[in-house]
């Protein structure tokens, strides 16, 4: 295994196709190939799946992770030596689409004052992110995963609430006199990992599922409530003026879920990587609600 090999590596895998990487990497895509076979004959297994895209194997993956830490590593000896532009790396990182919409936001401020990182942004929802990091995707992720990937540490960042909300217009046409008819009200969900409403749903009694619509985007979801599509689960960071001009109403009072949320980074010794990892901890804070001892039953998390 040599710095070429790894790089090839990565290069395949980021660009799905070996002619790709060629390109990126000013080769032929044969010699990518040399590259990647003499890679295979060192370790004695296959590394990478000769499909479009392209996608590393088990053992792949580990090499992969490799190549990303021999990235950020040889980086960072290029600034320590004064190299200038070579000194630049790409810091990938996972994120949920509600963070990224809300507290994530002043990571990115930092971030722009950054000229010797660029940030690669993988959405991905928290209850899966960790799955990212195991394969050497990112380097940091935030997830709703206490448990530690290997050669990972993990922090707890803080918890985020989301409460029931729906447009003024839909609650009127579904309240009566015993309260909201949940199981006639339309509702909307993230993606099929999405089982907030369904939790609510089912602590309520509901058997059958009402009219579901299905909202794949944290603006768009937001957006579709509004519209009066149907009532979902949204973080009340998103509702500072909502709730208070009346244009949503809360569905339930005392009902909400507080998600805990965890940040998860590779345990290398890498300045970028504390970087990164201190803009997290910190908007984290202005951002997220502190875990109490009432909110430590933890919940999975799907949005």
């Amino acid at each position: 295994m040599n710095f070429e090999h790894l790089r090839a590596l990565a290069a395949v895998i980021d660009e799905g196709t070996f002619e790709a990487a060629a390109d990126l990497l000013r080769l032929t895509p044969s010699a990518v190939s040399q590259r990647i076979k003499a890679l295979e004959a060192s370790t004695g297994q296959v590394l990478v799946r000769r499909r479009v895209p392209c996608a590393a194997t088990d053992a792949g993956m580990v090499l992969l992770r490799m190549a990303r830490q021999v990235q950020v590593l040889e980086a960072e000896a290029a600034a320590a030596l004064g190299s200038g532009a070579a000194s630049r790396a790409v810091m990938p990182v996972a994120v949920n689409a509600d963070s990224l919409a809300t507290w994530f936001v002043p990571v990115l401020a930092v971030a722009a004052g950054w000229t010797d990182t660029m940030l690669d942004l993988h959405i991905e929802d928290q209850g899966f992110s960790s799955q990212l990091l195991r394969q050497g995707d990112v380097m940091g992720a935030v997830t709703s995963n206490p448990v530690p990937v290997n050669g990972c540490r993990v922090e707890l960042l803080g918890h985020m609430r989301y409460i029931p909300v729906a447009s003024a217009a839909l609650h009127r046409r579904f309240a009566g006199r015993n309260g909201v008819d949940w199981e006639g009200m339309p509702v909307l969900k993230f993606n099929a990992k999405d089982i907030l409403q369904r939790e609510l749903l089912a602590a309520k009694g509901v058997e059958q599922s009402p009219p579901t619509h299905t909202v794949p985007s944290s603006e768009g979801f937001l957006a579709a409530i509004r519209a009066g599509l149907g009532w979902g689960m949204l973080p009340e960071l998103q509702l500072c003026e909502e709730l208070a001009m009346g244009s949503l109403v809360l569905l339930e009072e005392d009902m909400h879920e507080d998600v805990p949320l965890y940040w998860q980074s590779w345990t290398l010794d890498s300045e970028r990587l504390h970087r990164i990892s201190a803009a997290v901890r910190n908007a984290s804070r202005g951002g997220l609600r502190v875990p109490t001892a009432s909110s430590m039953a933890e919940r999975t998390p799907r949005r």
